[in-house]
């Protein structure tokens, strides 16, 4: 009886083989969208700042020692400029901001016109871009989101943000030196494909902890994992607490359908209803469901007087009802995420139905929306905006450098992918990890499986092939 061993060296080289294998068939798949991902959420970080310097002419006014007009009549002078329906109503943020007035006209187009609230003189307007603040805006974060493909375009991303901590886990294990005379802490060679192999390794390094915080923080949204995750919170009381709504009734339809942005953990909860007495009297705010002023709905600066008294923080959004059974829903996400505040109103009671700001959400609730308030450049300021600018100006380095590595080193007519191990004992730790990834990103786990088929296939190809 014989035995067969496999020398350190050769376990270690096989076993450094497969794991580069992987790095790069994983950096050819993912690559191309960490360059769109890294340029769309490099700009989208200073969304308000190129908002102010694209639309300053339309957000900013020069402020007046007189009391701004009442919010309904801010919104009649801005349905008399622009007919339709009323939407949602921001109030000014700051002394020298202007508000928006979001109408839906006949078409079906949603506007925002922009109304100075000193003088109520209308501003202009632009296409509702949502909380992006503007149309630009608006397409960068779709492009980020790849919310031009749809069902399809998230479950891209999602898989994508997976093979990102795949890719820097198996980037560090690569980087490790093991004697090697390359560059560790800083690059060491000054031309060739070795210099870009000092950059690409160099800067991985650096960018590694980054990288791993963008790809988690971005996953909560995702359509499989953010589900899985949601449902867990949930479950454990860790998300928002069981009951929370208490004894009011609630409707069909999603908060997440109903406002431009919600909490994660509200994104999927009902939205609450305003109930008309049986005998259709009117409420403490003394109008009927029916009652709109110039298509103004009656209760509008009852509102906005009640969340103001209630404390919340400037530069909200007020939703207005939707149907005879619609709430008002004010709602703001400012930088500092521990004022985060959703606020919902009976429209004809002005009771306040729902009250929820950061402090009641569960410890995973919390959790999401402040690393969600982060991967945004906002919880810090310009130092959140320059650090994650730096990361994402690092992240197209890599890209660059890969390609440029991969370029240099692959025989003409060849796509140069590393050479498989002979000895497939070793790197069945490879596969063991590759396991536990997939079952903590299931549709990297899927896509693993795929990669394994066409690998076998491939290996099997090889094997049969004459000579």
């Amino acid at each position: 009886m014989s035995t067969t061993t496999t020398a350190p060296g050769a376990s270690v080289s096989a076993l450094y083989r497969a794991v580069w294998r992987w790095h790069f068939y994983a950096g050819l798949i993912v690559l191309p969208f960490m360059i769109l991902l890294a340029v769309t959420g490099a700009l989208y970080l200073f969304k308000d700042e190129i908002n102010d310097r694209l639309y300053g002419g339309l957000r900013q006014v020069e402020p007046a020692a007189t009391v701004p007009l009442a919010p309904s009549d801010i919104a009649m002078r801005a349905l008399a400029a622009h007919p339709g329906t009323l939407k949602a109503y921001h109030p000014p943020a700051a002394s020298d901001r202007s508000a928006e007035v979001k109408i839906v006209g006949a078409d079906g187009v949603r506007n925002v016109v922009y109304v100075d609230p000193y003088s109520g003189a209308v501003l202009g307007s632009t296409w509702d871009g949502g909380f992006t603040g503007s149309p630009l805006m608006w397409t960068i974060r779709k492009l980020h989101s790849l919310d031009y493909v749809g069902w399809w375009g998230n479950r891209i991303i999602e898989c994508v943000a997976g093979w990102a901590v795949l890719l820097t886990v198996t980037g560090i294990y690569l980087w490790w030196p093991r004697g090697r005379k390359v560059g560790v802490l800083r690059p060491r060679r000054t031309r060739g494909r070795p210099l870009w192999r000092d950059l690409h390794a160099v800067t991985g390094v650096y960018t590694a902890g980054f990288i791993l915080f963008l790809a988690m923080t971005g996953l909560p949204w995702s359509g499989v994992w953010g589900k899985r995750f949601y449902d867990l919170s949930y479950a454990v009381g860790l998300g928002m607490p069981d009951g929370y709504w208490g004894d009011y009734p609630t409707s069909t339809v999603p908060t997440g359908e109903a406002l431009d942005r919600a909490p994660w953990i509200l994104e999927h909860q009902p939205m609450p209803v305003s109930v008309l007495s049986a005998d259709g009297a009117h409420g403490a705010h003394g109008e009927a469901a029916a009652d709109v002023a110039n298509g103004v709905p009656a209760g509008l600066d009852a509102a906005v007087g009640t969340v103001e008294a209630m404390g919340i923080h400037p530069g909200y959004a007020l939703a207005m009802p939707g149907g005879a059974e619609g709430v008002f829903t004010a709602s703001v996400y400012p930088d500092d995420i521990s004022q985060e505040r959703v606020i919902h109103l009976d429209r004809y009671t002005g009771d306040v139905l729902f009250d929820m700001g950061f402090a009641d959400l569960g410890a995973l609730g919390r959790a999401a929306e402040w690393g969600v308030s982060v991967h945004m450049g906002q919880e810090f300021g310009l130092v959140n905006q320059i650090l994650l600018l730096l990361a994402c100006v690092a992240i197209m380095l890599m890209a660059v450098s890969a390609v440029v590595m991969w370029w240099k080193r692959r025989p003409a007519g060849s796509l140069g992918a590393p050479v498989p191990p002979m000895d497939w004992r070793v790197p069945r730790a490879v596969l063991a990890i590759a396991i536990a990834a997939g079952l903590f990103f299931p549709l990297v786990g899927l896509s693993l499986l795929v990669a394994l088929a066409i690998e076998l296939t491939l290996s099997l190809v090889a094997r049969r092939a004459p000579g």
